[in-house]
């Protein structure tokens, strides 16, 4: 079963659970204080990651 919860990044409404309910959960929010959603940073390869800490640690 689904249930409203916070969202971290703007405090809106979103949902939490097995996704089948959302409706059901959305029908309870008011348009205005329900979250769309926050794109996502794109990844960072892991290898970038680990070079860029190399670098501020000291390395070439």
């Amino acid at each position: 079963m689904c249930q409203p919860v916070r969202c971290r990044q703007c405090g809106k409404t979103t949902w939490s659970g097995c996704g089948q309910h959302v409706d059901q959960v959305r029908a309870t929010v008011k348009p205005d204080q329900w979250c769309a959603g926050h794109p996502q940073p794109p990844a960072t390869p892991m290898m970038a990651g680990l070079r860029r800490r190399w670098r501020r640690r000291g390395g070439a």
